[in-house]
């Protein structure tokens, strides 16, 4: 089975989660934290930041790291690693998901998690970031 490696932002902004939903693939319409692949010669962290900058059109900075998350899906294992960001530059700009959403903390489970990302909001939870 294919591994993917990845990263994922949790932007926080004013006691709220960023979320985004998937406008494309076989998870089209799932919610997701932002981020993407990583990249043979980048640190996570780069990664997280082009990869915001590719799918928002902004800057975040990398404040610290969250949690791991490995999950296997039917057709791939995903290895994500994620970590709690903020907003250094701009405003969120959707070029590649369909919808996004500034969640409260009594709201983050309103919104339907693609499975790997529930066990991300299960860690935010624990460590008081929502």
């Amino acid at each position: 089975m294919k591994t993917y490696h990845v990263v994922a932002a949790i932007i926080k902004q004013d006691n709220k989660i960023f979320a985004t939903q998937r406008g494309y693939g076989d998870y089209k319409d799932g919610w997701e934290f932002p981020g993407g692949k990583t990249e043979p010669d980048e640190t996570p962290e780069q990664a997280l930041v082009r990869e915001i900058q590719e799918e928002l059109d902004m800057t975040v900075a990398v404040e610290r790291h969250v949690v791991d998350v490995s999950y296997d899906y039917p057709q791939f294992h995903l290895e994500m690693a994620c970590f709690l960001c903020s907003i250094a530059d701009g405003t969120p700009h959707l070029l590649e998901h369909e919808a996004a959403r500034w969640l409260q903390p009594s709201h983050i489970d309103t919104v339907d998690w693609l499975p790997a990302d529930v066990l991300v909001v299960k860690a935010i939870k624990e460590q008081g970031i929502a």
